[in-house]
């Protein structure tokens, strides 16, 4: 979080450089300011999507 360098060795709170980095980073998780992205879930625009992507491969294949 603060972007300090860090000891590796002996440091119980590594990669972080303190408890309250630690901690601040488990917030910012906690209250989905990180996510990591899933492609299992579909989203209500996906056909559009698909529609845009196949445009760009193979122009001649649009849908209407």
């Amino acid at each position: 979080m603060c972007r300090r360098l860090v000891a590796w060795d002996g440091n119980p709170y590594r990669p972080f450089c303190s408890q309250r980095c630690q901690v601040h980073d488990l917030g910012n998780w906690a209250s989905e300011r990180y996510c990591v992205p899933d492609k299992t879930v579909g989203c209500e625009n996906d056909d559009e999507a698909d529609a845009d992507e196949s445009d760009r491969i193979n122009p001649s294949a649009r849908r209407h």
